[in-house]
């Protein structure tokens, strides 16, 4: 089913999913009953196997609480800018229970190729009937990656979208884990990025997987287990820290892995690991070819493996629908509905202000009498809760603060005396009766300021005198999507302060387009459509001798007018002496970026070379454009050749 089925972007969808085989059995529009695309459209969710939500980012809370207590098994969100807080409620609901699933917020979907069911708005054209399975936080990366696989030869088995959110409701382990038992996947692409322990947490999934395939056959029989190979790239090696790269999840918060940290678990887990997604399939394909410890598993069974299964508590079950299983059809192109949002930061006097406000905080500036710790208000992504995060020394990096330590607490009852108690202790306070019954005054007033006006992220820094904790330095992050969506937290957002650095990106987001200046001498302008793909070509022109001058991205349906704007902000950045434009036509069209990439070369005077990458949906139309164009654009479908000559322009 589709909630929110009447809408403009879930009629596109489904309209498309129905021609490619996907059996819909209907929709919901609360207060109304009727028909639409000649299926029932209900007014509140009944029990289908599975309900894609299509409605505004607002109300896609409440649309996934009505799904969860209908018991439906598996629910997809795709809704980007769901406000942090309300995930955070949902994720409090599905830890009771253990029917139902959810994949998402800011998910593509998932798609089973084989069975002709696609539940979400993955573009049609780039997927084929194979062996493949993709788990992928990034959209746009995930497409590119399945083209790869599928001019391979390999096609797809079941590409599963977790989405980059900050509170994934499927994360990369759980979607590895529906992957070991789908009889159709012989070898595994898994795409990460930054933010959160996703990556670290699959790697440790990835290493009990292959020590269990070691076992002798006799402990097998039970479980027969195939050694499927795995095959990784995790994105935003480069990224500017401190900022939020594209994806509302796409930040490396204090405590966190950073990329780097990523790929080498992953490595150090067996994972093939590569810097571009087009070079899943070629890689993909020598592995299987070499055949020596990987063999296919054919149960007769028709089944997307685990997906319809219990989430939180783990308490699984599984459901044949080998009815989605069906016919082939023609793979038309669809649309999207992603647009790009920043986050609220607030300079430290006004966090200050904030304290003063809560009471009983002591706050002001630090004496240089007394040992600083971290104590900070954040998100735990593996626990999907709130938590005290603290170190009882602090860096000038925050990210290299060592011993940091995460307190998760429940989202309806807030920490725990016991759970300030072990903070006390990690944060080796002196005088403990008093500095406990201080620090628990402190996280009290940091917590109600955390859910009053739903941060995401408060850091502060503390110093313990004669038994009580002192505030001597604060840095809050609030959540922009409750204020954009749901036009909530009207106050605080007025208080945001635009550094003069990121004057550009901020008027540029009224576009849709994320941009981020990076620091350092890069001379190549960035232009791709989608956060994930837009980190991995900055990491990928880095791997190539090269280095970029910005992070831009498009949003992922870029258009002819957001190419000419992404233009005109790239050129505001004096250093870039080449424009290097990188898309993969999922949803976005390469004939439109073609004349949007025309467009800006006249209107804007362009003196400096622009090189054009187009692969994907309508590439052909959109190489041959920029060719016959007469105007000095190099046009490339090679990610590798076009990056070589950017980077040999800008030498020049």
């Amino acid at each position: 089913m589709f909630q929110g089925f009447t809408g403009k972007q879930a009629t596109a969808d489904a309209t498309e999913s129905i021609a490619w085989g996907t059996n819909i059995v209907g929709g919901v529009k609360p207060g109304w009953t009727g028909q639409h695309l000649g299926r029932p459209v209900l007014p509140t969710v009944r029990e289908p196997h599975a309900t894609a939500i299509y409605v505004s980012a607002q109300h896609a809370a409440s649309a996934i609480e009505e799904a969860i207590e209908a018991g439906v098994p598996l629910i997809v969100a795709v809704a980007e800018h769901v406000p942090l807080h309300d995930m955070l409620r949902i994720h409090s609901i599905l830890k009771t229970q253990s029917k139902s699933r959810l994949v998402g917020a800011n998910s593509p979907g998932i798609i089973s190729a084989v069975g002709r069911c696609r539940i979400g708005f993955q573009p049609l054209p780039c997927f084929s009937p194979g062996r493949i399975g993709i788990v992928t936080k990034s959209g746009t990366l995930s497409y590119e990656t399945v083209a790869s696989t599928t001019r391979a030869g390999l096609g797809q088995s079941l590409c599963i979208g977790v989405g980059g959110d900050i509170l994934p409701g499927t994360d990369l382990r759980e979607a590895l884990s529906i992957l070991e038992d789908d009889p159709d996947t012989d070898a595994i692409a898994l795409v990460g990025e930054i933010g959160g322990t996703g990556e670290m947490d699959a790697a440790a999934w990835i290493k009990d997987y292959r020590s269990r395939a070691r076992l002798p056959k006799y402990a097998q029989l039970i479980a027969p287990l195939i050694d499927r190979p795995i095959v990784g790239l995790v994105a935003g090696v480069n990224e500017a820290r401190g900022r939020i790269m594209g994806h509302a999840g796409a930040f490396t918060a204090v405590g966190e892995p950073d990329a780097r940290t990523k790929i080498a678990a992953l490595q150090d887990a067996g994972v093939t690991m590569v810097n571009h997604p087009a070079k899943f399939g070629g890689v993909l394909k020598a592995i299987l070819e070499d055949g020596t410890s990987h063999t296919r598993r054919d149960t007769g069974k028709s089944w997307v493996g685990g997906l319809l299964r219990g989430t939180q508590r783990r308490q699984f079950h599984s459901f044949t629908i080998g009815r989605f299983r069906q016919r082939r059809y023609n793979r038309p192109h669809i649309s999207s509905i992603q647009q790009q949002r920043r986050r609220i930061h607030l300079p430290e006097d006004k966090c200050m202000d904030l304290l003063r406000a809560a009471g009983q905080v002591n706050c002001g500036t630090y004496s240089g009498h007394g040992t600083r710790r971290l104590l900070a208000v954040g998100i735990d992504r593996s626990m999907r809760s709130p938590c005290i995060i603290a170190a009882p020394a602090t860096h000038e990096d925050e990210l290299l603060t060592p011993n940091v330590k995460r307190f998760p607490f429940d989202f309806r009852r807030g920490p725990d005396r016991l759970s300030i108690e072990r903070i006390a202790s990690h944060l080796q306070l002196s005088n403990k009766g008093s500095a406990v019954d201080s620090l628990r005054r402190v996280i009290k007033s940091l917590v109600t300021i955390f859910f009053d006006k739903e941060a995401y992220l408060m850091t502060t820094h503390v110093v313990d005198r004669l038994g009580a904790i002192k505030i001597v330095a604060a840095q809050f992050s609030f959540d922009d999507a409750a204020f954009r969506t749901a036009g909530r937290q009207r106050d605080l957002h007025s208080l945001a302060v635009v550094a003069p650095e990121d004057e550009p990106g901020a008027a540029a987001e009224d576009s849709g387009i994320v941009y981020i200046r990076l620091a350092g001498t890069g001379v190549i302008g960035t232009l791709v459509n989608g956060a994930g793909l837009a980190m991995n070509t900055v990491d990928a022109l880095a791997d190539a001798g090269g280095k970029a001058a910005n992070f831009l991205d498009t949003g992922g349906k870029a258009t002819s007018e957001t190419v000419k704007e992404s233009f005109r902000v790239i050129l505001q950045d004096q250093r870039v002496r080449v424009v290097f434009v990188n898309i993969f036509g999922g949803l976005t069209l390469g004939d439109m970026i073609a004349r949007g990439v025309i467009m800006a070369f006249q209107e804007l005077s362009l003196d400096i070379p622009v090189v054009v990458r187009i692969r994907g949906t309508n590439e052909k139309e959109g190489q041959k454009l920029i060719a016959e164009s007469g105007l000095p654009l190099l046009a490339f479908d090679d990610f590798e050749e076009a990056a070589a000559k950017a980077i040999e322009l800008c030498r020049a």
